[in-house]
């Protein structure tokens, strides 16, 4: 993975929550983000926006994270692409649901935003799955 983090697709349905990451994001970690608020609409953003990373919710309507990811990686050139799920929901045999998935890491909620963007990059450039 050369060239370092630059672009995120982050898939979150509560506007709080996404608000909050979003500006941690962009204005600590100078990243730039294309939100989603639900799966459908991550599906149509991917191919345009090109992301380096996905970050998602799991609890979502209509579509959970682990079904969005599921149909990112069948759109050319998402099969390739890191993911990273973001849920209140980490106990242990979910955060191996979600790494058997093929995320690449977990992060909880409520999370520190101050930090965010460093542990993005951090599970990013290790590329195996790690936790936070």
């Amino acid at each position: 993975m050369s060239g370092g983090l630059k672009k995120i697709l982050y898939v979150e349905d509560d506007d709080l929550i996404a608000e909050l990451a979003t500006m941690a994001m962009e204005d600590f970690g100078e990243l730039a983000v294309r939100h989603c608020s639900c799966g459908a609409e991550a599906l149509e953003a991917m191919e345009d926006f090109g992301p380096d990373l996905i970050l998602l919710d799991v609890m979502m309507p209509q579509m959970d994270g682990l079904e969005t990811l599921r149909r990112l990686r069948t759109l050319p050139g998402g099969e390739g692409i890191p993911a990273i799920f973001m849920s209140a929901r980490v106990q242990t045999h979910e955060r191996d649901a979600y790494i058997a998935e093929g995320a690449c890491g977990v992060i909880a909620k409520p999370f520190d935003p101050l930090v965010l963007a460093d542990t993005l990059r951090e599970m990013w450039a290790a590329g195996l799955p790690a936790s936070a």
